[in-house]
């Protein structure tokens, strides 16, 4: 028996190494993202790692495909399931009038109606599984507290929450219902925050606020960040509250 994990935006940062630190605990893995991570293809045993490159401002294609694949696996193999929704996307940092269209709709694409789409089917989908189930939404400080300059990502972070929220009364009322959690990871040294660094300081008003952060070594290691989420995830009263913080870790 195992552990299956599923997980947006495995190639790189938080993501990467959530799913190497799930590989190295002996869980069956499929990574989606853009990119597949040779690295984690060297670190897996046979058949323990699925990746799948894909574009996830496509998410209903996406969506249909894991509720097939899912369909197709021995439900008895697994003693839990889980599907973290990592992948977000962080739109031209500038006041919404002066973003490109296009650019607002990859954002609440990817951060948003993927999260929707693929925790849509991840449920339907193993709803008669025996083993327990979790959603893993990694939400941000951003959906609750606005920053100008950030209105996409902080709209998809503040919907992520407030879905959790929803499909979370949802599930208690079901006999095996899924435990569901929006968490805030925290401020975490990623390639996101080298775009809030870079940002105009004109059009972003907080740029400074986040040199300050790598100024003060307050940011955390993608790996010190993924140890803390997962950590989170395996908690026993994971899902009491629908809501979170890697703080309550």
């Amino acid at each position: 028996m195992t552990t299956l994990t599923l997980l947006t935006g495995s190639s790189r940062g938080m993501g990467e190494a959530m799913a190497r630190q799930c590989l190295q605990a002996g869980h069956q893995v499929l990574g989606m993202a853009r990119h597949a991570n040779a690295g984690l293809a060297a670190l897996a045993a046979p058949q323990q790692l699925t990746q799948w490159e894909v574009d996830l401002s496509e998410a209903q294609g996406v969506a249909e495909r894991l509720a097939a694949w899912l369909d197709e696996q021995s439900a008895q193999r697994f003693d839990s399931v889980q599907l973290i929704n990592n992948a977000g996307v962080i739109a031209t940092l500038a006041p919404l009038s002066q973003v490109p269209l296009a650019e607002t709709v990859g954002a609440l694409r990817v951060g948003l109606e993927a999260t929707l789409l693929l925790t849509s089917s991840f449920l339907a989908a193993t709803a008669h599984w025996p083993g327990q189930r979790k959603v893993l939404n990694i939400s941000s400080g951003l959906g609750r507290r606005a920053m100008a300059g950030s209105a996409s990502y902080c709209a998809a972070k503040a919907g992520m929450d407030h879905f959790s929220r929803a499909v979370a009364l949802e599930e208690a009322a079901k006999p095996n219902g899924a435990r569901i959690v929006s968490l805030a990871p925290g401020v975490i040294a990623t390639d996101m925050q080298v775009q809030l660094r870079s940002a105009d300081p004109v059009q972003f008003p907080d740029r400074s606020a986040f040199e300050q952060l790598l100024a003060q070594g307050q940011l955390a290691s993608p790996d010190e960040a993924a140890r803390k989420v997962l950590a989170y995830l395996a908690r026993a009263d994971f899902g009491s509250q629908p809501v979170g913080d890697v703080r309550d870790a």
